[in-house]
């Protein structure tokens, strides 16, 4: 079963961008920009911006006139933009590579159950094994030809 990461706190640094603690331990900025397009534009506005409120679960924030973006995916924008390896990322590369929960475990020396958890992103992904995956594949690909 997945358990998202839930926004602990949340507060605006800036035009369209914000800071937020994470369940997981992390504190990680990200921003907002490339989605601030309809309906989402009201968030250029700096007072309407400044306005956000975390949900009382911890599983989005939320704006006036009914405005607001899941925990899932300001998970995975605010790790994608801090250079972290991502839940979906993470997801493709074992689809890619034709690899099921107990083969990605066997080949990152990892277990299974870990393996589940960063499938779907009810915990954090290390870089190092971001890292591995891509040469994981790399060393497949070059064995291949």
């Amino acid at each position: 079963m997945k358990t998202s990461p839930r926004i602990e706190t949340a507060r605006v640094t800036g035009d369209l961008k914000l800071e937020i603690g994470w369940s997981t331990g992390e504190t990680l900025p990200v921003d907002l920009s490339d989605l601030a397009q309809p309906p989402f534009d009201a968030l250029r506005t700096p007072d309407f911006f400044a306005r956000m409120t975390r949900d009382e679960w911890g599983h989005g924030l939320d704006w006036p006139d009914g405005l607001g973006l899941g925990a899932d995916r300001l998970y995975e924008l605010s790790r994608r933009q801090a250079g972290l390896p991502t839940a979906s990322e993470f997801n493709d590369w074992m689809q890619r590579n034709g690899l099921s929960l107990a083969s990605a475990a066997e080949s990152l020396g990892m277990t299974r159950r870990m393996i589940a958890h960063y499938r779907t992103g009810s915990r954090p992904i290390p870089k190092v094994v971001g890292l591995a995956c891509l040469g994981w594949e790399s060393r497949r690909r070059q064995r291949a030809a």
